[in-house]
C-alpha cells in the first residue's frame, strides 16, 4: 500500500518518556520557589528534607566519633588490644550499610532512629581504624622522651599522641563523613518519610 503524505503530515510526534530541559527547569524553580512548605508527612519542601537528612547523618556522625576515637586511642596504645580485636573489625567493616538496615528496622522498629543507627555504624569503622593505627604510629621515641620526663597518661595523650595522630585521624572522619552522606540517601529511599533520599523529595 502507498504511504499517505497528508496522513503523515498531521500526525503527531511520538512522546519520549524523558523530561524536556524546559520541564526539568520548572520542576527545580518549583521546589526552590518554597523549599520550607509542609503539606504532611509525606509532602515537605526540598528545604526541610534536606534539614531532615542532615539532622540524621550530624547525630549519627557526633554518636560514631565519640565512641570511635576514643576506644581507637586504648586500641591504638595497646598492642595486644590492638591484635586482639583487629580481627573482629576486619570481619564487620565491609559489611554493606544496607545490610544492617532491616537488622536495624527490626531490632528498633523506628525509620527515623534506625537511619541514625544505620550513619552511626558505618561511619565507627573508618574513624576506629584510623584512630587506632595513628596511635599506634606515634613514633617511639616522643614516647620514650614524655617516659622519661615522667609525663602524666593524660598530659601525654593530649600533648603527644594527639597532635601526632591527628592527621590519620582527620583523615578517617573525612572518609567517614562521605561514607554517611553515600549512605543516608540509600537509607530514607529504603524507610521512606523524610529526607533528601525519600521518594517525595
Amino acid at each position: 500500500m502507498g504511504r499517505d503524505p497528508a496522513a503523515e503530515a498531521g500526525a503527531a510526534p511520538a512522546k519520549s518518556g524523558f523530561p524536556t530541559l524546559a520541564q526539568m527547569g520548572e520542576t527545580i524553580l518549583g521546589h526552590l520557589a518554597s523549599p520550607f512548605y509542609d503539606a504532611g508527612p509525606n509532602d515537605k519542601g526540598v528545604g526541610l528534607q534536606l534539614a531532615h537528612s542532615l539532622g540524621r547523618v550530624a547525630v549519627g556522625f557526633l554518636i560514631a566519633a565519640a565512641v570511635a576515637i576514643p576506644l581507637g586511642f586504648v586500641i591504638g596504645m595497646s598492642p595486644l588490644l590492638y591484635r586482639a580485636l583487629d580481627p573482629f573489625i576486619q570481619v564487620l567493616k565491609p559489611i554493606s550499610p544496607l545490610a544492617w538496615m532491616p537488622l536495624a528496622l527490626y531490632t528498633i522498629k523506628d525509620s527515623s532512629i534506625s537511619g541514625i543507627f544505620v550513619i552511626f555504624i558505618c561511619s565507627l569503622w573508618p574513624m576506629l581504624i584510623n584512630t587506632a593505627f595513628g596511635v599506634a604510629s606515634v613514633r617511639r621515641d616522643w614516647l620514650n622522651v614524655a617516659r622519661t620526663l615522667e609525663v602524666s597518661p593524660l598530659r601525654k595523650a593530649f600533648q603527644v599522641i594527639l597532635p601526632a595522630a591527628a592527621p590519620t585521624i582527620l583523615t578517617g572522619m573525612r572518609i567517614s563523613m562521605g561514607i554517611a552522606w553515600l549512605v543516608i540517601v540509600a537509607a530514607e529511599m529504603l524507610v521512606g518519610g523524610t529526607g533528601i533520599g525519600s521518594s517525595r523529595s
